[in-house]
């Protein structure tokens, strides 16, 4: 089996594949955040495996994309004790099949935004535009031979309600769901529709803004992570979703730096 780790600013996203397939056997997500021993993350990386069926033992190729430095060499002393096999880390695109066209220094792109480049131009072959909704919000402009152009990094959906909650002291936390109505009611309600609401036209605001300014015709729109499933139905611009896109991406990575070696 092979695991596949998107450590991300808030959360860790775990995911298993079978070799030679892109489908997702099992996914998982713990909280970056938590200060945790190379003992205690390898218990918490084993029990997943074994809850979900599988011995950690049959684990026989890692790969890491993390956004977080001084997570990566915990995972790296982690990794080395769940399976036999090797461990890669993504960082730039040494030996994979993308080029990035920005003025940035090769390994200034987060390992997740090259994991989600990789990931569109091998799936869908057509420009893209991926909008990958977590921590932060980053849009993405993909050409369909996988050539990043750059994109946009926005604040994380929830920004504006934790902002209210930290600035605030009567008005209370609320969950970042669709509200039944726009026109709330009772606090709560005002506050989930506008926290809810004025994210997803966030979001269509700026996929609008990028596909007048980038001169592509038909830009395939492509929402992943946590909060894309939410914030789709309600969206005019997401045309398809791929919650585990940066995992795939990942996995991909994985099968073109061993064949590199």
């Amino acid at each position: 089996m092979h695991l596949v780790v998107d450590v991300g600013n808030t959360e860790t996203v775990l995911g298993l594949f079978r070799p030679g397939s892109l489908d997702v056997v099992a996914h998982w997500r713990y909280t970056t955040t938590v200060a945790r021993t190379p003992d205690e993350l390898l218990l918490l990386v084993r029990s997943l495996l074994r809850e979900a069926g599988h011995a950690h033992e049959s684990v026989n190729r890692t790969v890491v994309g993390s956004v977080v430095p001084a997570q990566t060499e915990l995972l790296l002393r982690t990794a080395a004790k769940i399976g036999a096999g090797s461990v890669r880390i993504v960082e730039g695109v040494d030996g994979l099949p993308i080029r990035l066209d920005v003025e940035e220094p090769p390994l200034g792109v987060g390992a997740d935004r090259i994991a989600n480049t990789l990931a569109a131009s091998e799936l869908y072959h057509r420009d893209s535009i991926v909008v990958d909704l977590g921590t932060a919000t980053t849009y993405d402009c993909i050409t369909a031979d996988g050539v990043f152009r750059g994109g946009v990094i926005a604040p994380g959906l929830l920004a504006g309600e934790e902002w209210l909650a930290g600035r605030t002291a009567k008005l209370p936390r609320v969950s970042f769901r669709p509200p039944e109505r726009v026109i709330g009611r009772r606090t709560e309600e005002c506050l989930q529709s506008g926290v809810f609401y004025s994210a997803v036209d966030a979001v269509d605001g700026l996929i609008e803004r990028i596909r007048k300014e980038w001169d592509r015709p038909d830009p395939l729109v492509i929402g992943t992570g946590g909060h894309a499933l939410a914030v789709s139905p309600h969206s005019r611009f997401l045309q398809k979703i791929d919650p585990h896109l940066t995992l795939v991406g990942l996995e991909i990575a994985g099968n073109h730096l061993a064949d590199a070696i």
